[in-house]
C-alpha cells in the first residue's frame, strides 16, 4: 500500500540524559514514517521548558539554530499526521501550556472518540481552545483537575477519555506515559545509561543506542520523577484492543510492536496466504516497501523464486508539480517503476499489505502488463478492508472503500488482476497466536471495541467507483 491510508503519530521521550533534546530530534528521525505532516520538540531545563514546533518533516523543521535552544536532561518529541484536527500549525505537537499547574506539555498517538463532547464541556465552563485537535482537551482536562498531584491529574483528566492514546506528559519535575486501557496504539520503554525512553516504536531505541525494556502495558500509567521509575494500573481493565494494522502495515519491519518482531510477523502473513491460496507463478514480486516482508514469507512457503519487480523513487517529496501533458499513471510512476527485464514474459504474484480504494493497485497492474507480464496474481496480506477506523488512523469513509461496496471478484475485474486473494481472517489470527483475541480488527469486521458515533463526512472528497469497469 503506497497512499491510501496515512499513519497516525509517533512520540518519544528521554528522561534522565544530558543530550535529550538531540536524542529525541534523532528519535524522531526513526519515526517519520509515522507523521509527516508537523513535528516539534519540548525540552526541561531547570524546571523551565522550551518548544520548537513546525510544518514538515523533521530534517525541515530543525537545524541547528532551533536545537541549540533546546537543552536540557528531559525532553519529548512528536511527529504527527492528522486524524483529528486539520493539518496546521496550531496542531502541531507536542502542545505547552502554562496553567495552574505550572507549565504542563503533551505528545499523543491516538484519537479521543468522546473529544468533541468533552470540548463543548470544557469551553461551556470556560476553556478557551487554540487548536482543533482533539489532543487539546487532555491538557484542558489536566490543567481543571482538581487533584493535587501532577500524575493524579493526569490520571484524572485520561479517565475522563474515551478512545485510544498512547501519551507522554512532561510536568516541571515529572514524566508521565500512558496507554488506554484496550492498549490501541503502541509504546514500548527503555534505557538509556541512567536514563529512560519511551517511544511509539523500538526502531527510535536502535538509532539512539537505548536498550529496549518492555512494552508499556495497556492501562498501565509510567512516572518518572528524579531519576526513578514507577508505574501502575489505576484505570479498570477493559478486553485488549491492540491495532492490528500496525503489524500488518504502519510500523518499521525493525521495530517491536505489541512485543511481536514486526519483520517476522508479515512474513508470517506472506507464508499463511501461500498456504491458504495455493496460487502459483514464476515469481513473487512485493510492492514496495510494505509488502515486502510479506513477500518472503510467500517465497519461502511456496517455493516460488521472489525477484525485485519494481525500483522504488526514494526521493519524492510530499508535493510535486505534474507536467502539463499528461502521463499514464504519472503519480505511481514518480514513486515506482516495473523492472522490465524481471516480469516481462512472467506469471508475476504481486504481494501487497491491503487494498483501500483500489486505484493504485489498479495502476500498478496496468504497469506491470506494460512491462510486459503475462499474468498477474494479486495477494493481499489482510482480509478485505470495508470499514473506516476511528482510533488513531485517517482512512476513507466506508463508501470510499471498494471492499465495502464490491464483492472480491468485482475487485479483481477492477484491478485488472488475473487473480485476487486476501489473506482470511482465520488465517491472520492464526499467525498472531495465542493472544490473537486481542487485537481490534474493526476495520475488516466492522466490529469496533469502543462504541462511536458515525461520522458522516470523510475528511478525503468523495470518491466514486467506476462501475463500469467492475461489473
Amino acid at each position: 500500500m503506497i497512499d491510501e491510508i496515512h499513519h497516525s503519530c509517533g512520540i518519544i521521550a528521554v528522561s534522565g540524559h544530558p543530550e535529550a533534546p538531540n536524542l529525541v530530534y534523532l528519535g524522531l528521525y526513526a519515526l517519520q514514517h509515522r507523521g509527516q505532516e508537523s513535528c516539534g520538540i519540548v525540552s526541561r531545563r531547570n524546571h523551565r521548558m522550551k518548544v520548537a514546533k513546525g510544518m514538515g518533516l523533521v530534517a525541515d523543521v530543525f537545524d541547528q539554530a532551533k536545537l541549540d535552544q533546546l537543552i536540557g536532561d528531559s525532553a519529548l518529541g512528536h511527529v504527527r499526521y492528522s486524524t483529528t484536527g486539520s493539518s496546521r500549525l496550531e496542531n502541531a505537537q507536542p502542545i505547552l501550556v502554562d496553567c495552574a499547574k505550572g507549565s504542563v506539555a503533551v505528545a499523543h498517538n491516538g484519537n479521543l472518540i468522546n473529544s468533541l463532547d468533552v470540548r463543548t464541556e470544557l469551553e461551556n465552563r470556560g476553556s478557551i481552545f487554540q487548536s482543533t485537535s482533539d489532543s487539546e482537551t487532555i491538557v484542558h482536562l489536566i490543567a481543571k483537575s482538581r487533584m493535587s498531584s501532577f500524575e493524579d491529574a493526569v490520571v484524572d483528566a485520561l479517565s475522563k477519555l474515551r478512545g485510544s492514546y498512547s501519551l507522554v506528559v512532561m510536568s516541571q519535575d515529572t514524566l508521565v506515559a500512558a496507554r488506554d486501557p484496550r492498549g490501541f496504539r503502541p509504546l514500548v520503554l527503555g534505557t538509556l545509561g541512567d536514563g529512560y525512553v519511551i517511544a511509539s516504536e523500538t526502531c527510535a531505541f536502535d538509532l539512539i543506542g537505548a536498550e529496549y525494556s518492555r512494552e508499556v502495558e495497556p492501562g498501565e500509567v509510567v512516572v518518572i520523577s528524579d531519576g526513578e521509575l514507577r508505574s501502575y494500573f489505576p484505570f479498570p481493565p477493559r478486553r485488549e484492543a491492540r491495532c492490528v494494522f500496525e503489524l500488518i502495515y504502519f510500523a518499521r519491519p525493525d521495530s517491536v510492536v505489541f512485543s511481536k518482531p514486526t519483520h517476522i510477523v508479515r512474513k508470517g502473513f506472506g507464508a499463511m496466504l501461500a498456504e491458504e491460496t495455493g496460487v502459483l507463478g514464476d515469481i513473487v514480486i512485493p510492492v514496495p516497501d510494505s509488502g515486502t516482508c510479506a513477500s518472503i514469507g510467500y517465497s519461502e512457503r511456496s517455493g516460488i523464486f521472489r525477484e525485485k519487480g519494481f525500483t522504488r523513487n526514494h526521493y519524492v517529496g510530499r508535493t510535486f508539480i505534474e507536467p502539463k501533458q499528461s502521463i499514464r499513471h504519472f503519480g505511481v510512476k514518480l514513486k515506482l517503476n516495473p523492472i522490465r527485464d524481471a516480469v516481462a514474459g512472467k506469471s508475476v504474484i504481486v504481494i501487497d499489505d491491503s487494498i483501500v480504494r483500489g486505484t493504485t493497485c489498479k495502476k500498478i497492474i496496468d504497469m506491470l502488463r506494460g512491462a510486459g507480464a503475462k499474468k498477474i496474481h494479486y495477494g493481499v496480506t489482510s482480509p478485505p478492508y470495508k470499514h473506516p477506523c476511528v482510533y488513531g488512523i485517517d482512512t476513507p469513509s466506508e463508501e470510499e472503500l471498494i471492499a465495502n461496496q464490491y464483492s472480491v471478484e468485482e475487485i479483481r475485474k477492477f484491478i485488472g488482476a488475473d487473480t485476487l486473494s486476501y489473506l482470511s481472517m482465520k488465517g491472520l489470527l492464526s499467525v498472531l497466536g495465542k493472544d490473537a483475541r486481542g487485537y481490534c480488527t474493526a476495520c475488516f469486521s466492522g466490529k469496533y471495541p469502543v462504541a462511536h458515533r458515525a461520522s458522516k463526512t470523510s475528511q478525503f472528497d468523495l470518491f466514486r467507483f467506476p462501475s463500469i469497469n467492475i461489473r
